[in-house]
């Protein structure tokens, strides 16, 4: 059997919405910018996507959403627009975001500290969640933008976005999120929380890879990234990406029509796995189960490294990983494990499994099979393992790693 437990990475693309992009590719492949019917015959089409992602996220009809190539775009769109927009041409200096942002953001945010921007990375609490009143203690006259993740890639976890945004609306201060793992996973509902620019990618709600989106409130002014023709109301240039629009506005309307029950079905999934894991003794899950995106489990187990774990369970054909694909070239200790207070040893030993709605019980079963074989093996040969004396199984419960010190 082969089992993908790596959706947070990205998932795959839900044959429903294959069938929809297929037209247009060698049929309506025309510009949607000409002015001849091969170019207009994709209007409809791109029209119908762009309802499909308003409705999806309860957008005003005054709002902006501009399709980006990804979430990667829309991010270092919104963070350089920022910078030119109201520190180079105003009177603002600093960004307020966290220390476990996804690297588009830190990355972004360290090419700006470069230019002199000051920027301060907020540490997450013991849980994993970066806490409103610690966002509102950093605000400043100077502050220009707040940018958190709406739920986190490596542990699932959801930050407090609303009473974030509130703090930001009170203080007059551009609020960001990074809803990557948020949008068509959690209800995300724009009218029911303020945020004025929010970053969204297709492949991670069964849609494809290569688009994505930014949402921007109210269609505020914010400079274009790319500069060319005048695509998307001159706000981002280049040539539509006509499929990858409609596969996406089908992706998401699909992810979020009876989005309770979908996620009801993944959280029952996801609990059986992280019940059997936890009944391994030495083992730790981040974070409360009701405060954590439905697929998402990211386990620590003591005297096993994630890569042995993950090379374990890829020759079982099980498809994990060790915190964040997006940086897991760098073997370093998961920096979310070390802000969460886990000693170095356990920091080493994270593995991320994330579910989907196309995720089986029969999957399920394999994996907590292979699993508990597989972490046996593992610490057969651990040197690390040997040296502390295990505690019974089932009394480790999911924990709050800061007395792990």
């Amino acid at each position: 059997m082969r089992v993908y437990l790596d959706n947070n990475a990205t998932t795959m693309v839900d044959p429903q919405v294959v069938e929809a992009m297929l037209p247009f590719f060698s049929d309506v492949f025309g510009n949607p910018n000409s002015l001849h019917k091969f170019g207009t015959a994709s209007h409809p089409a791109l029209r119908t996507a762009l309802n499909q992602v308003y409705t999806a996220l309860n957008a005003a009809d005054e709002d902006d959403i501009v399709f980006t190539s990804c979430a990667t775009e829309a991010n270092n769109w919104v963070l350089k627009s920022v910078w030119i927009d109201h520190i180079l041409n105003g009177d603002k200096n600093h960004i307020v975001t966290t220390e476990v942002e996804h690297p588009a953001i830190l990355s972004t945010c360290k090419f700006l500290e470069e230019q002199g921007v000051k920027v301060t990375y907020l540490p997450v609490n013991e849980e994993g969640i970066v806490e409103a009143h610690t966002v509102k203690g950093f605000i400043t006259e100077k502050t220009a933008l707040v940018s958190v993740m709406w739920a986190s890639n490596e542990t699932g976890m959801i930050f407090p976005i609303k009473e974030i945004g509130e703090i930001c609306k009170a203080k007059g201060v551009l609020f960001h999120s990074d809803a990557v793992q948020a949008v068509g996973k959690i209800p995300v509902d724009l009218q029911d929380v303020h945020v004025d620019f929010l970053s969204m990618s297709a492949h991670k709600f069964h849609g494809p890879k290569g688009i994505g989106a930014l949402y921007i409130k109210n269609s505020q002014p914010l400079t274009p990234l790319f500069h060319g023709g005048d695509q998307m109301g001159g706000r981002r240039s280049g040539t539509l990406n006509v499929a990858g629009i409609v596969g996406m506005g089908k992706a998401l309307e699909l992810a979020t029509t009876d989005i309770e029950t979908k996620m009801a079905s993944i959280r029952a999934k996801r609990d059986r796995l992280e019940d059997a894991i936890l009944e391994l003794p030495d083992t730790f899950v981040v974070g409360k189960r009701e405060h954590r995106t439905p697929n998402t489990i990211l386990v620590s187990i003591r005297g096993v490294e994630g890569e042995g774990m993950l090379w374990d369970l890829n020759n079982g054909q099980i498809g994990a990983s060790t915190g964040s694909a997006c940086a897991s070239e760098d073997l370093e200790a998961n920096s979310v494990m070390l802000a969460i207070g886990a000693d170095n040893e356990l920091a080493h030993t994270g593995i991320r499994l994330s579910l989907s709605r196309f995720t089986t019980d029969a999957e399920i079963d394999y994996a907590i099979g292979h699993f508990t074989k597989a972490v046996g093996r593992l610490r057969a040969i651990s040197s690390s393992y040997a040296k502390v004396k295990p505690t019974p199984g089932g009394e480790v419960q999911e924990c709050e790693l800061h007395h792990h010190h």
